[in-house]
């Protein structure tokens, strides 16, 4: 059979102002054809154990395209349109079944649902056409993406560290089906809880309890998977918020009954999804009484992973203002400095105004450079492949970059690309040994603890500024679903 295997990824941030267009997606991972091929085979993707999986059953695989880019504001319909019209002319071409890896939280300017869109144009090309996707366990889950699917599944970590079992476990669902061994059929409910990322860890309460109840169901000889989803909630569309699904063979009445349980723990443990915030200086302050590093100081209101500018200043400020030392910082975007180190060179002391580049209008928030100085460390082309568990194996671009150190051993990477910071070559790749630093402070939420989280002693959240905050009171939601917790005082799903 000729399976198509395609990659379409981006957690839209409508609160972003950062551009979505093609060019991000190709500049940070983006692949066509016969190079998305050669790219991915071998990498802990979804994508790259499809082609495993495939190649090893005998099949042709036809692998359109596969494009990454960090999330940001609402994609640009030029971009949409290229990435897929890759797949859906690929599907006119003639294909036997589609594996997909999705992200779950696409919104184009084009359409609200870029996943279920795209499914949906699949099937009126070929009606019927076998379909599995892996999703991100962040996926905003639509009616568009269940109905037009034949099974699907979600990551079960946060960091999302299982990509390739849960691919593999997908894709084996479908290519067993291809062979008449199986037949999936599915029930999926949605809560209404508008969950925050920051309490979405898989080693956290509540993900911990209703990721263990997942694979409680899936020891049922009936269920072929089982996922729950925490949801993107900076995504504002109708449908935003936490779901779950469960894919059986055949049977649907075990598929309702373990989706009811799941549904009804994670409604119960909706108090559980709220961030409890706490002043900046209250958390510096415990930092002062840390003897020994490396302890990790997270600037998750302006976390890359979530849409972040990646250039507000507001925390790194705070830190240096508190007097804390031996600090590397991960990263700060602005191209425009890392011109001026450039240029400057190697050794060089310069004053310049860094970060404060962007203005976030969704939150009212103004871009403030921070005047510093500093001398010229390290100048790099910002590529490394990626050798921690998450995205592994997968050569990724934080474009041109520089280390400024400033006085007390601080050390800035910026970038000009934005990159969250979730694996140690961000530190490695510039020079520097993140297991000898006494604090790194990231621009990340929970990702980082994927390839720095064993070297924490301590871990302390400072609650920033910037358009991935937490803080449901600043964001003007307009679209998503209402009522819905914790937007809305409810006591009833």
């Amino acid at each position: 059979m000729r399976i198509l295997i395609a990659m379409m990824k981006h957690e839209t941030n409508t609160f972003s102002p950062v551009v979505t267009d093609l060019d991000r997606f190709m500049a940070w991972s983006g692949y066509v054809g016969e190079d998305a091929y050669r790219a991915y085979k071998g990498t802990g993707m979804p994508f790259g154990a499809y082609i495993d999986m495939a190649e090893a059953a005998g099949h042709e695989v036809v692998t359109p395209v596969a494009a990454e880019a960090m999330p940001s504001g609402p994609v640009k319909p030029e971009a949409y349109a290229f990435l897929t019209d890759k797949i859906l002319d690929a599907v006119r071409a003639g294909v036997d079944a589609c594996l997909l890896d999705l992200h779950g939280a696409m919104v184009a300017e084009t359409t609200d649902d870029g996943e279920g869109t795209l499914l949906e144009e699949i099937r009126k090309i070929a009606p019927g056409i076998p379909i599995a996707v892996t999703y991100d366990l962040h996926a905003n889950l639509t009616e568009k993406m269940v109905e037009n699917c034949t099974c699907l599944i979600g990551y079960k970590t946060y960091p999302h560290i299982d990509m390739v079992e849960v691919g593999t476990q997908i894709g084996r669902v479908l290519l067993n089906h291809l062979d008449g061994k199986c037949q999936p059929v599915m029930a999926w409910g949605k809560p209404p809880v508008l969950a925050q990322t920051l309490r979405m860890g898989h080693d956290d309460e509540p993900m911990k309890s209703l990721i263990a109840l997942c694979r409680e169901a899936e020891q049922d000889p009936k269920i072929l998977a089982a996922t729950v989803f925490g949801g993107f909630p900076l995504a504002d569309f109708a449908e935003a918020g936490a779901s779950v699904i469960v894919v059986a063979d055949g049977d649907q009445a075990a598929a309702d009954l373990w989706r009811n349980r799941l549904r009804q723990l994670l409604w119960e443990k909706r108090e559980d999804f709220v961030y409890r915030h706490r002043p900046i200086a209250d958390a510096l302050s415990e930092a002062h009484s840390f003897i020994d590093g490396p302890n990790i100081l997270l600037d998750h209101a302006d976390n890359v992973g979530s849409g972040g500018t990646s250039d507000v200043m507001t925390v790194i400020e705070k830190v240096l203002e508190a007097g804390l030392e031996d600090v590397a910082v991960a990263a700060v975007y602005d191209p425009e400095a890392v011109k001026t180190l450039q240029h400057a060179g190697i050794g060089a002391e310069v004053t310049l105004h860094l970060g404060g580049k962007t203005d976030m209008p969704s939150i009212g928030l103004k871009g403030e450079p921070l005047e510093v100085t500093g001398v010229v460390k390290v100048l790099t082309d910002g590529r490394f492949t990626v050798r921690g568990p998450m995205y592994t194996g997968v050569q990724v671009s934080m474009g041109h970059s520089a280390v400024l150190e400033l006085p007390g051993n601080v050390e800035i990477i910026i970038t000009s690309n934005h990159h969250e910071p979730w694996d140690a070559g961000v530190y490695t790749s510039v020079g520097i040994q993140p297991e000898h630093k006494k604090f790194l402070l990231l621009k990340s939420r929970i990702h980082y603890r994927a390839g720095m989280g064993h070297l924490a002693r301590h871990t302390l959240t400072l609650d920033g500024e910037g358009v991935t905050t937490s803080d449901n009171s600043i964001l003007d939601f307009q679209k998503v679903r209402r009522p819905i917790f914790p937007l809305d005082r409810i006591n009833e799903a």
